[in-house]
């Protein structure tokens, strides 16, 4: 066989090879995923990195492909949370905690912790808002619906982000429980410095 030719021929092979290998690897990960869940991944990449228009058209799209998908509700509600879109916020959350409660199945932890998270995070935006009797409601709902999922960042978050002084939500709801027993003129219920070390949550 002509040398030339049989270089070509493995040439060939390997950038075949490659590209089978690539393309597998691109819709090989999206074939093993539920309907909506490549969407949703998506949408957390882009809001990560703060593309918020770009973020809410992915979960759009992971509606389009499953209605009621939990991920991408909550992906939509921290889009509206993070431009200050509050009352579409709270249409968003108030959504997903209705339809978690009246379909979430007893043995599933993840749909457990996605319904503490909406509730906590019902809870900041109703914070914001100086709404604190309704915040303090949500982050009790939160701390009894799944209360590991809402108690902080772990290890490994906190080496990331480097955030040790995170408020949790025990501890907003702890002191908003004082805050409120106390006369009103007496009240103590905004502290922007510790507020802004709130996090938002999503399972």
């Amino acid at each position: 066989m002509n040398p030339q030719v049989l270089r070509r021929f493995i040439f060939l092979m390997v950038l075949l090879t490659l590209g089978a290998g690539l393309l597998f690897l691109i819709f090989g990960q999206q074939l093993g995923m539920a309907p909506g869940d490549f969407e949703t991944k998506l949408g957390d990449q882009r809001l990560e990195d703060r593309l918020y228009d770009e973020a809410l058209t992915h979960f759009d799209q992971a509606l389009n492909e499953a209605p009621n998908h939990r991920g991408a509700l909550m992906g939509r509600a921290l889009v509206f949370i993070q431009t200050e879109r509050y009352d579409e916020a709270i249409a968003e959350l108030d959504y997903l905690i209705q339809f978690l409660n009246e379909n979430l199945e007893p043995n599933d932890p993840t749909g457990r912790g996605v319904l503490a998270a909406a509730y906590a995070n019902r809870g900041i935006v109703y914070d914001r808002l100086g709404r604190y009797e309704k915040a303090l409601e949500s982050y009790v709902a939160a701390l009894q619906t799944d209360q590991e999922t809402v108690s902080g960042p772990g290890v490994v978050h906190k080496i990331l982000h480097g955030s040790e002084d995170v408020s949790t939500v025990r501890d907003r709801a702890i002191y908003l429980d004082q805050q409120l027993k106390l006369p009103e003129e007496e009240r103590l219920l905004r502290i922007p410095e510790v507020d802004e070390k709130q996090r938002m949550h999503k399972p």
